[in-house]
């Protein structure tokens, strides 16, 4: 976070009634990146996690595969073919790190909004009462 953003997180903070910041502080700290990262395999798209998790696994194991195979051949032909799968199987690990990176993102912006939709809860039963 930059200065602008933390006077920013501290004007709201001082705008909350006194109830609103012990609602606020219930959520906590931002979870740190190995939670967040956690925390995308449960819910209603872990599955899709799981599964990602997994081929990422076995694209890595390929590759590593790939690799031993293309050190120990001396034909230029097989050295390629060994090189594009070598290629092929990194080019789907990070595909897949990318979308776990994607769903904890998406995980974040979802717990943000919670919490503004909670405020605005909060609001409306307090002009209410």
């Amino acid at each position: 976070m930059n200065t602008s953003d933390k006077d920013i997180d501290h004007l709201i903070r001082e705008a909350l009634a006194t109830e609103d910041r012990a609602i606020l502080d219930e959520f906590g700290p931002e979870q740190s990146w190995f939670s967040q990262a956690f925390a995308s395999f449960t819910g209603r798209h872990g599955w899709v996690v799981w599964v990602m998790y997994l081929t990422n696994l076995v694209a890595a194991g390929g590759m590593i595969w790939g690799i031993w195979a293309l050190l120990q051949t001396m034909d230029l032909l097989e050295s390629l073919r060994w090189g594009v799968w070598v290629l092929g199987c990194m080019n789907i690990g990070l595909f897949m790190k990318h979308g776990i990176n994607q769903q904890m993102q998406a995980n974040r912006v979802l717990r943000e909004i919670k919490r503004v939709e909670l405020q605005i809860a909060r609001l409306r039963s307090s002009d209410r009462a």
